[in-house]
């Protein structure tokens, strides 16, 4: 059976980086059941941001579409089965058997208990862990020719506390001013804290199962690195982005150490 993400510890370094909804394999149990193309998929999913996770030794990737099993949401919600759960989208053709949403069930739990496992080792290394939650999101939903979302509403980089023990808002603080400081092209990137996307599950299950050694911020970043309909890469972008990401590095390690 499949695994929906790859592991890669060095656990020389109390910093992970994942990108949970990287992937786009889908089993083929699955796939002759869905009712969503595959340039739907690759939209709704967050292709590529296996690609900032490099600034890291550590990093979990996900390797499984979204589609299939959502690792950022809750067990009882982590399989689409109604539209309200994918932005409207109908996503599959037939209601999947019990066979199969048992069998999603089950690479969902392996999938946390392994992040459990690799996460523990890293406490008893280093007292405390932190993790960047890589993800991207859409501003063009409007249709490739029409006009982007409104910026106001859609900040370049959002920062996600979700669950976050208050401690960490000082790192938080610093992160954003990092990022906001960083010279992207002769300018500053807009970067906010906990609009739109404060974090999903997979940072609330971090802070529950680890309250006092984690420090878990879930990063959206808006699509102005690719575009969002054709998946076209602008790799000058995507570059100064990912150091943008890499510049904040030096600011965790001294900050996990005061607690």
């Amino acid at each position: 059976m499949k695994q929906l993400a790859e592991f890669n510890f060095k656990y020389d370094s109390p910093i992970v980086c994942t990108a949970i909804h990287n992937g786009h394999d889908v089993s083929p149990e699955v796939l002759q059941n869905l009712a969503v193309t595959e340039n739907i998929r690759l939209m709704e999913e967050d292709p590529y941001t296996e690609l900032f996770t490099r600034v890291s030794s550590n990093t979990i990737i996900g390797k499984t579409s979204r589609f299939e099993v959502d690792l950022n949401h809750s067990v009882e919600k982590c399989i689409y089965k109604n539209p309200e759960d994918a932005w409207g989208l109908k996503t599959r053709k037939e209601t999947p058997s019990d066979l199969v949403i048992s069998q999603s069930i089950n690479k969902y739990q392996e999938f946390y208990t392994s992040a459990k496992s690799h996460f523990a080792q890293l406490v008893k290394k280093f007292g405390r862990f932190f993790v960047f939650d890589i993800h991207s999101y859409n501003h063009h939903r409007k249709g490739s020719k029409a006009d982007f979302d409104d910026p106001k509403l859609n900040p370049e980089i959002i920062i996600g506390t979700n669950n976050m023990p208050k401690k960490w808002f000082p790192l938080v603080d610093k992160i954003q001013n990092k990022l906001t400081s960083f010279d992207y092209f002769g300018r500053s990137l807009d970067v906010r804290i906990d609009v739109k996307f404060p974090g999903g599950h997979f940072s609330r299950w971090i802070h529950t199962n680890f309250p006092d050694s984690a420090c878990c911020i879930a990063v959206e970043f808006k699509k102005i690195w690719m575009d969002e309909w054709t998946g076209e890469i602008y790799d000058d972008k995507l570059n100064k982005l990912i150091k943008a990401l890499n510049s904040t590095l030096s600011l965790i390690k001294p900050e996990l150490k005061k607690y």
